[in-house]
């Protein structure tokens, strides 16, 4: 499957790193420049290098960080490799994030959403097919947060390279149970409505505050922004 997707769409690869990039770069930001001390990473995937608590604790090792998934093997992988500083804490919930009542309840046994929190979206809202329906989870999620509380989002884009990522999600809709939905710029804007979007707004994601040049020339077909919510 990843020889076909990659054969489909040759940039897959650099869009995951930048991805990955986009991801260490918010965090950094949300925890340096803002002062952010709650994460909740919705969509955690395997664990790898520089993790939201990871980069997070680097910055401020009181942290606090809780990763939502629903895949057994990701949960498994999760516990045993994402290990808190001491200062700070990691807690990990098995929840569908079509459920936000479920990640709530949840993550309050580790977050205090009476306080500030960063709510995460880096490559998973894109498995909900409906657009009315992905704005509601955003919203209900972002509705629990405190003022100030900040929203980030990467997703795959329907615009940019636009033949090759279709033949790309169309090989990989055909073997995968969760199905993935490209949206256009627009779409994924439409996913901060109602919020403040920080500078550059909704960008592709290595141009979201690059730290080179050679970062921001990535051909990741991504749309990425960040938001504060009022």
């Amino acid at each position: 499957m990843g020889e076909r997707t990659i054969a489909a769409y040759p940039a897959l690869p650099a869009s995951a790193r930048a991805g990955r990039d986009f991801l260490v770069r918010v965090v950094e930001f949300l925890a340096g420049e803002v002062g952010i001390r709650q994460f909740l990473d919705i969509g955690t995937g395997l664990p790898t290098a520089n993790n939201t608590h990871e980069v997070a604790q680097r910055v401020a090792p009181e942290s606090r960080i809780v990763y939502v998934d629903n895949d057994p093997i990701v949960l498994s992988h999760a516990q045993a490799l994402l290990t808190s500083s001491d200062e700070g804490a990691c807690a990990y919930i098995d929840a569908d994030l079509r459920d936000p009542r479920v990640i709530l309840d949840s993550a309050a046994e580790t977050l205090d959403f009476g306080k500030p929190v960063a709510v995460m979206f880096l490559a998973s809202i894109h498995f909900v097919s409906d657009l009315d329906e992905a704005s509601a989870i955003v919203k209900r999620l972002m509705d629990a947060c405190a003022p100030g509380s900040y929203l980030a989002i990467a997703h795959p884009a329907i615009d940019i390279a636009p033949e090759q990522v279709a033949e790309m999600v169309r090989r990989l809709n055909e073997t995968t149970a969760q199905k993935t939905t490209l949206r256009d710029r627009a779409s994924v804007a439409r996913l901060f409505e109602g919020y403040d979007l920080e500078e550059p707004g909704v960008v592709r994601a290595p141009e979201w505050r690059p730290r080179s040049e050679a970062e921001a020339a990535s051909p990741a077909a991504l749309w990425a922004g960040v938001a504060r919510k009022p």
